[in-house]
């Protein structure tokens, strides 16, 4: 049996319940039944956010109220090949040695395993403890909407444990904020003349992972493949551009994209070489940080349309145009990205819309609007019609906070080391927590999880053991 077995029975739990950001419906009403059951305070805001309170167990009733808190939805990304509905059907868990998967999707660990941890915390009859408050937000991961729509009073602790970081033996005292840049074009279809050749071609293989997380990786990014493709064929065949699609998730690095093309019969032969050199180089570059890469070219019914030779020439210069990965490191923090921007997805939509969806981040807001408005000139240079959202704001390092340092003496306790403490690049609900709740003191910390927003997402089961032991007793050690 996997330890703690009530953190995992929770999770095991937590994967039988659809969870998508947007869809957390069932996963808000296991958690209202949850609190009846065990007979505690439980309520919920207008926009689902869910807040279960604990009283202090004996002699600790003077300490000050703890707030745990993780996201109750999740990242859903699958193979090309599994046939998953995460609508309905539950995650599918494997175990490999020591790392618990999923079976071809998304495990749902982030931030599920901070949910398992707090059920634990709330059912358990023999930890020590103040008074305890559990909130659990909604959409955390495709507008972090819940944390937005989080109204003062809805707590009333002061010291927070966010249970959202992902590197175990690492204590997160910062994060980016982000915002979003959308582009879309309005293209007129034209019809193929006779005697193309169309043709699919799919880039896949790609490792993806988290737009924050894993953006120092230097991983490919499928829409920038295919586009570097797509303006290289344009500019040597006459090319005509059917179909254009490439990842889903703003916060997720694309993993696979596709276009279907047409090019005149008799060049053929030579898109196929040109398709095997191109596909030599690209694995060259890729060969350390994903070198499991594939450019798959295959014939294709014709199609009747394409897309406008203008607006397809200014749609592949936009897209190469647009900034993607590290944009400038921190200054003052070794290491650590100040600064990016994912080219996170690529669609053809209704009414003849394509619409590139872009996202940017920094710890610096005057940084994060400067990269934002590099994306967007991009954009506005192609002729696309730019839109984005408010932004969410980061979350400003204290080096002074009372409960980083139970959080630290606590792991030295425990372990017999210094654990790290760091800042993000990726965003937490943290810094929207501080807006509503100024003076909040607060922590981040969790176990460890690889690959996250990808099916190859992994937990480190051994670190989960560890990630308990270390929130037990910062618990245990809060003082009066």
């Amino acid at each position: 049996m996997l330890e703690p077995a009530s953190v995992f029975t929770f999770f095991e739990e937590i994967c039988q319940i659809p969870r998508p950001s947007k869809h957390e419906e069932q996963m808000i009403g296991y958690l209202m039944e949850f609190g009846k059951k065990y007979n505690l305070e439980t309520k919920r805001d207008e926009a689902g956010n869910v807040l279960i309170r604990k009283p202090a167990t004996a002699g600790n009733e003077k300490k000050p109220t703890v707030i745990l808190q993780s996201h109750i939805d999740m990242v859903c990304e699958k193979n090309e090949d599994t046939v998953h509905d995460f609508l309905k059907d539950p995650i599918e868990i494997v175990i490999q040695g020591e790392w618990m998967k999923a079976k071809g999707t998304t495990l749902g660990a982030d931030n599920g395993i901070g949910v398992a941890v707090q059920l634990a915390v709330l059912a358990a009859d023999d930890l020590a403890h103040g008074p305890l408050e559990c909130l659990f937000t909604v959409d955390e991961e495709t507008g972090l909407t819940g944390a937005f729509a989080l109204q003062k009073g809805f707590m009333e602790g002061k010291i927070l444990l966010n249970l959202d970081s992902e590197d175990e033996g690492e204590i997160f005292v910062g994060c980016a904020g982000g915002i979003d840049s959308v582009g879309e074009f309005t293209y007129t279809p034209v019809e193929v003349p006779k005697g193309y050749f169309f043709f699919r071609v799919d880039v896949k293989g790609l490792k993806g992972g988290h737009s924050g997380n894993e953006i120092h990786l230097e991983r490919g990014n499928a829409n920038k493949i295919l586009n570097r493709l797509l303006l290289q064929t344009s500019r040597t065949y006459d090319l005509y551009l059917c179909e254009i699609n490439g990842g889903n998730l703003r916060n997720a690095i694309p993993r696979e994209a596709y276009a279907i093309a047409a090019v005149p019969f008799a060049e053929k032969e030579k898109i196929r070489v040109d398709l095997n050199v191109f596909t030599a180089d690209i694995e060259e570059e890729l060969s350390v940080s994903d070198p499991d890469v594939k450019i798959l070219l295959q014939s294709e019914s014709p199609l009747p349309y394409a897309i406008d030779k203008e607006t397809t020439h200014r749609l592949l210069l936009t897209l190469q145009a647009i900034h993607h990965g590290v944009y400038v490191k921190s200054q003052a923090i070794p290491d650590l990205v100040e600064s990016s921007s994912n080219l996170a997805s690529v669609k053809m939509k209704e009414n003849q819309v394509i619409r590139i969806e872009t996202s940017q981040r920094s710890s610096i807001l005057s940084a994060r609007n400067n990269v934002a408005d590099t994306v967007r000139a991009a954009m506005e240079l192609g002729g696309a019609k730019v839109s984005y959202g408010n932004g969410y704001p980061g979350w400003n390092p204290n080096p002074d906070s009372p409960i980083l340092r139970v959080a630290v003496d606590s792991y030295k306790r425990l372990f017999g080391k210094e654990p790290l403490v760091k800042a993000i690049h990726a965003g937490l609900e943290c810094g929207l927590f501080l807006d509503k709740y100024p003076g909040m003191d607060m922590v981040s910390f969790g176990s460890t999880i690889k690959e996250t927003h990808s099916p190859n997402e992994m937990m480190d089961i051994p670190s989960v053991t560890k990630f308990w032991k270390h929130l037990v007793d910062i618990l245990e050690h809060i003082p009066e």
